[in-house]
């Protein structure tokens, strides 16, 4: 049977709570769930509490987010397994929860300025679950009230998009910084989606070098010929190879039905055998 080893709730920037995920995932005939926040520990600690729902094995998990700095791109890494009370993990968390509350208000200050209607206070009283405003937030209440088209629609390029008015980025810490957080969390650190970032020269890297223990290669936005030469990669190495929707309910650019893209029944099972391992 096989898993969904990345998905977003409320926790982060996804639309439902926790709770509605291994419902859906049940209805599709899914064994495994990862519930995968952004920088959350709150993803984390479910994942825990919640070791069975809806006959479906939770896997805890966040996606860590650090920065390319060589290349100047976003590189996000899948963390699974981590212990939930390691230090260095929790302040990763909590800074980066730090960084997206400064920039996003900033940016809901400057809605307010541009929509009278809109105000920051209701943006942060959606985001109660994880504690952290994303841009998706904001353009929930914008949609809310009846002034945009969706949440990543027309409205959203000029205020978010590429120098976009209202729009600031967080720093993030370095991809080194961030693998060593995970080693220190003795979770298992698995590269996502490629692909999306541009990432290709540098997963090569990391996997030549031993650095990371798995590739996120069935993604909706992967492209066949990355995912050609991930496959190729992945063996060479003998790297973990997941697969995983990157589910956000209904934020997201086009419908992404949790579930389309899975990790099969070896990778789960090597999965849990590297992460007992870590655990000694």
């Amino acid at each position: 049977m096989p898993g969904d080893l990345h998905t977003h709730t409320t926790f982060s920037d996804g639309s439902l709570k926790a709770d509605w995920l291994p419902r859906l995932a049940a209805r599709v005939g899914l064994s495994h769930l990862a519930i995968s926040d952004h920088d959350s520990m709150h993803s984390v600690r479910y994942g825990y509490a919640n070791r069975m729902r809806e006959n479906v094995r939770l896997i805890p998990a966040t996606e860590l987010t650090a920065f390319d700095f060589e290349r100047g791109r976003r590189v996000h890494i899948l963390c699974y397994w981590p212990d939930e009370s390691c230090p260095d993990l929790i302040a990763h968390c909590q800074l980066m929860a730090d960084r997206r509350n400064a920039v996003c208000r900033q940016s809901g200050r400057e809605l307010e300025q541009i929509y009278p209607q809109f105000r920051l206070e209701d943006a942060l009283a959606l985001a109660q679950d994880g504690g952290v405003l994303y841009k998706s937030t904001l353009m929930q209440v914008l949609c809310d009230y009846g002034l945009a088209d969706g949440i990543y629609k027309e409205t959203y390029r000029p205020l978010f998009g590429k120098g976009g008015k209202v729009l600031h980025d967080p720093d993030y810490q370095t991809v080194d910084q961030v693998l060593e957080v995970i080693r220190k969390a003795r979770g298992v650190a698995v590269f996502a989606h490629p692909s999306v970032y541009q990432s290709m020269e540098l997963v090569t890297e990391l996997a030549l070098a031993g650095r990371i223990d798995g590739i996120e290669i069935e993604h909706p936005r992967n492209t066949p010929e990355d995912k050609k030469v991930l496959y190729q990669l992945a063996a060479q190495c003998n790297l973990l190879v997941t697969g995983g929707s990157d589910f956000h309910g209904r934020n997201t650019g086009s419908p992404r039905a949790l579930g389309m893209c899975r990790t099969g029944d070896d990778a789960l099972e090597r999965l849990e055998q590297l992460a007992q391992a870590r655990k000694g």
